[in-house]
């Protein structure tokens, strides 16, 4: 199989792209498409080049392809326009405005935004946090994901702490897994809770029955909650919760095995209320030793609109 290659010096750098050609030979006769790709761009994955096929960067005889499946003739002449995969182009500075509450040599404190995904990931591979963070100080590109040492779900609110540097990460990363690192949340559910305070210990893992779920199983890995009740009216509450662990959803998850799913959060059981339609959660307080000086931090962040008209509505405060 011959191949001819070229490359577009006019495309911008996040569509560089490289166009390759062969004509089918007589053994490649009533071949699939994809299969003719794959001979002839080996070190791309077979369904990112039917991918390709399927976003009209792949012709046959001039013409569109029209379908991965599509059997070939000997003597037809095939291009590809290889350019990268969405993934591939993820790890890329993107300017941003951060809302940035604290920010010295060695570390930064975010007010993240409901809707601003933390990092990268299948149906989000721009756009995120970790986008603006490279944009933001050239340090990030030299750190394993440009800092970021925890996360919040893409539509919970609040505080994170972000490392700017590889000393910064590392105490970080460590105060987090020693647990000393303490982070509040301010959260609304459904159902009224009793006076006292109390806390939810159960693992939490991946939902056998769903892959996008976490669910208290055991064979997760363990997990505390500390809940307490602010206010509680018509069928809601207004909680604390302090969590102990930092498991995925940790406190959807115990909440809703508890049968007090957070307002507005479908994923676990949660219906549209109080104005709020996305997940009532925001982390409000993040509490932690500078990781090079060892100074005490304290922060706090106010709730965005829709979840402080909602807190407003069970407690009558802000």
């Amino acid at each position: 199989m011959t191949r001819e290659a070229d490359y577009r010096d006019d495309a911008p750098d996040d569509e560089a792209s490289e166009r390759r050609a062969t004509i089918v030979p007589a053994e490649g006769h009533g071949e699939r498409l994809d299969k003719v790709l794959v001979a002839l761009a080996p070190e791309f994955s077979r369904s990112h080049l039917q991918g390709l096929i399927d976003r009209g960067h792949v012709q046959v005889d001039a013409a569109p392809a029209r379908a991965a499946s599509q059997r070939v003739r000997s003597g037809q002449r095939v291009e590809v326009e290889l350019v990268g995969s969405e993934e591939s182009r993820a790890f890329r500075p993107e300017a941003m405005t951060l809302a940035i509450v604290h920010e010295d040599e060695h570390l930064l404190l975010v007010d993240k935004p409901a809707g601003l995904v933390v990092h990268p990931a299948p149906g989000n591979w721009s756009g995120t946090l970790l986008n603006g963070l490279l944009a933001h100080h050239a340090g990030a590109q030299a750190l394993p994901r440009a800092g970021i040492v925890h996360r919040l779900d893409k539509d919970t609110s609040g505080l994170m702490v972000v490392a700017k540097t590889l000393p910064a990460m590392t105490a970080l990363v460590r105060a987090i897994a020693e647990r000393s690192v303490g982070r509040q949340y301010m959260a609304v559910c459904h159902g009224e809770l009793g006076d006292a305070a109390f806390s939810i210990e159960a693992p939490i893992g991946r939902d056998p029955k769903s892959r996008v779920r976490m669910a208290v199983v055991a064979s997760g890995k363990p997990a505390r909650t500390d809940v307490e009740r602010v206010a509680a009216r018509d069928g809601f509450s207004a909680v604390q919760c302090t969590l102990h662990t930092g498991r995925t959803h940790q406190i959807r998850v115990h909440l809703a095995s508890r049968g007090h799913p957070l307002v507005a959060d479908a994923l676990y059981g949660g219906a549209p209320a109080l104005g709020m339609n996305r997940q009532a959660l925001h982390a409000f307080r993040l509490r932690l030793d500078h990781p090079i000086s060892g100074e005490p931090l304290r922060f706090e962040s106010a709730p965005p609109a829709d979840f402080a008209a909602a807190w407003r509505a069970l407690t009558g405060a802000a």
